[in-house]
C-alpha cells in the first residue's frame, strides 16, 4: 500500500463471509484500515460515520444492491471511490456503473490478481479526486439496451470507456479491424448518453458514391443535379439533437472531409444546390478499420479532420485477442439462430469449444456469428462435433508462409545450447506478452491447461 502519514481506511462489502476474511488478509498494509461489512445498510451507516476512501462492494447485496449503494455513498461523499465486484458484469451493469461513479468494476474471480493493485493506485489517487461523476437518475436498472458481449479484460475496457464519455457531446473515433462491433459499440454510447430519447442515424461512408455522399450527408434541393425532383433534408438535418454514425470516416472522401471538418467546427452547413446555412446539434461518432494517422501521412485523410474527430478513441479488440469471450458468443449466436429458425436446441460439445478457440478469427466477431450459423444449418445432431465446425482458413496462412517463418525462426536461435528449449521460451514469452500478462488467455492461445503454463514459465 502507498506510504502515507495518514491513515485510510478501507471498507469492504459483501454476502460472502469467506471473501470479506481473505480480502481483509490479503489487504492488510501499514497505515491502512480495512473495515467489513455483509449486507449494503451497514455499510451505508458506516460510510455515514466514518471517513472511508474506498469501498470495494458486491453487485449483489440486500437489502439494497450494490448499484444503489453507489448512488447513495457519492450522495454522502463524493471524494469515495467505490469498486464494484460481480461473478460476471454484464455490458450494461459495467456502463451503468461507471456513469453512475464507480472508479471501476472487477470481476470476482480476477480479484486475487486484481484487488490490491487496484487498491493501491485508488489510495495514491483519491486526494487529486475532487468531484466524482454524480448518479443519473434516468439510468436503467437493466442492461437490455447493450448488445456487446463478452467478459476479457480488454472488452471490458472498452465498457469502461463507454460508460466515460457517452454522457459528453465530444467526437468519439471508434477503431479496429471489420468485424470487431464498432457499431454495437456506438449504439452502446448513445444510448447510454443523454441523447437517447433521439434518433442515432448510420450512413457507411465507404458504401456510398463519392457523387451521392454529399447530398446524403446534407441533403439537397430541388433541381441542384440531375434526379433531384425535390428538396431532401440530409443525415445532420436528420439527426438533429441525436447521434450521427460515420462508419469507415476513412473511405471518405478528402472533397466531403472538407464539408464534414466545417460541421464540426461550428455546426452549420449548407444543402447541396442552396445558399441557405443550417445549424444543427449533432454528436458525431465515427469508425475506422484503418490507421488514420498512416492515412494522414500519405495525404488520404486531412489531418485537422483527423484531430477533430480523434477527441476520444476507443479502440476494439481483435476477437483472437479476447479468446474467453468465444465460447459466451458462440453460445449467444447459437441460442439466437435457433431460436430465429424455430430449431431444436443444439450444444457445443468441448472439443467444438476449443476448435472455435484456436481459431484466429481474420473476420472477427462477424465471422464467428456466420460460423455458427453454417454449423447450424449442416449440424446432424443437436451437439456440435469439430468436425461441424467450417472454418475458413486464415488468409496469408499458407504453408509455405508458415515454413518460411519457422525457417526465420530456427535462424535467429543461438548457435550453441537448447534449440527447442530456446523457441519454447521464445514463443511462451511473445504469446503471454501478446496477453498482457493474462495467464489465462496465454494459456487458451497455446492450448495448454493454465497450470501447466505456470510450471512452464518457472522453468
Amino acid at each position: 500500500m502507498p506510504e502515507n502519514s495518514k491513515e485510510e481506511t478501507l471498507l469492504l462489502v459483501d454476502p460472502d463471509l469467506d471473501f470479506l476474511e481473505w480480502a481483509t488478509k490479503h489487504l492488510a498494509a501499514k497505515n491502512l484500515r480495512v473495515l467489513r461489512c455483509d449486507n449494503a445498510a451497514n455499510a451505508l451507516k458506516v460510510v455515514e460515520k466514518t471517513e472511508v476512501g474506498v469501498v470495494v462492494a458486491a453487485m449483489e447485496l440486500e437489502p439494497f444492491d450494490g448499484m444503489e449503494l453507489l448512488d447513495r455513498i457519492l450522495q454522502h461523499s463524493p471524494q469515495t471511490l467505490v469498486v464494484l465486484t460481480a461473478g460476471f458484469p454484464t455490458t450494461g451493469q459495467i456502463i451503468e456503473a461507471t456513469q453512475r461513479g464507480a472508479h471501476d468494476v472487477l470481476r470476482k474471480e480476477s480479484l486475487a490478481f486484481e484487488l490490491r493493485p487496484l487498491v493501491e493506485s485508488a489510495l495514491q489517487t483519491r486526494d487529486d479526486r475532487r468531484s466524482a461523476d454524480q448518479p443519473s437518475a434516468e439510468m436503467p436498472k437493466h442492461d437490455s439496451r447493450a448488445k456487446m458481449i463478452g467478459v476479457s479484460r480488454a472488452l471490458q475496457q472498452v465498457f469502461k470507456l463507454v460508460g466515460r464519455v457517452a454522457r459528453s457531446d465530444a467526437p468519439v473515433l471508434i477503431a479496429g479491424e471489420s468485424g470487431t462491433g464498432k457499431e454495437l459499440v456506438a449504439k452502446a454510447m448513445h444510448e447510454y448518453s443523454p441523447r437517447r430519447q433521439k434518433e442515432m442515424i448510420t450512413i457507411n461512408c465507404g458504401a456510398i458514391p463519392e457523387n451521392l455522399l454529399e447530398s446524403e450527408l446534407f441533403g439537397h434541393e430541388k433541381g441542384s443535379f440531375t434526379g433531384a425532383i425535390a428538396r431532401r433534408a440530409g443525415r445532420f438535418e436528420q439527426a438533429d439533437g441525436g447521434t450521427l454514425f460515420l462508419d469507415e470516416i476513412g473511405d471518405m472522401p478528402l472533397s466531403i472531409q472538407v464539408k464534414l471538418l466545417r460541421v464540426l467546427q461550428d455546426g452549420s452547413f449548407s444543402r447541396v444546390g442552396a445558399n441557405e446555412t443550417i445549424t444543427t446539434d449533432v454528436r458525431i461518432i465515427a469508425a475506422t478499420h484503418k490507421n488514420l494517422s498512416e492515412e494522414v501521412a500519405v495525404g488520404r485523410f486531412r489531418e485537422d479532420l483527423y484531430y477533430r474527430l480523434n477527441v476520444v478513441e476507443i479502440p476494439i479488440p481483435p476477437l483472437r485477442e479476447r479468446r474467453e469471450d468465444i465460447p459466451l458468443l458462440a453460445e449467444f449466436f447459437l441460442q439466437r439462430i435457433t431460436k430465429k429458425n424455430g430449431m431444436a436446441r443444439i450444444r457445443l460439445s468441448a472439443e467444438a469449444i476449443n476448435t472455435l478457440q484456436s481459431h484466429n478469427w481474420p473476420g472477427n466477431v462477424r465471422e464467428l456469428e456466420n460460423t455458427i450459423a453454417r454449423a447450424c444449418a449442416l449440424a446432424s445432431s443437436n451437439i456440435l462435433l469439430p468436425s461441424d465446425i467450417p472454418l475458413a482458413s486464415a488468409p496469408g496462412k499458407s504453408p509455405a508462409a508458415v515454413s518460411t517463418a519457422l525457417d526465420q525462426l530456427i535462424n535467429l536461435a543461438p548457435a550453441d545450447g537448447d534449440l527447442l528449449g530456446w523457441i519454447t521460451r521464445e514463443v511462451v514469452g511473445r504469446v503471454v506478452d501478446r496477453a498482457d500478462g493474462d495467464l489465462k488467455d496465454a494459456a487458451v492461445q497455446l492450448n495448454l491447461p493454465t497450470s501447466d503454463l505456470r510450471k512452464l514459465l518457472k522453468r
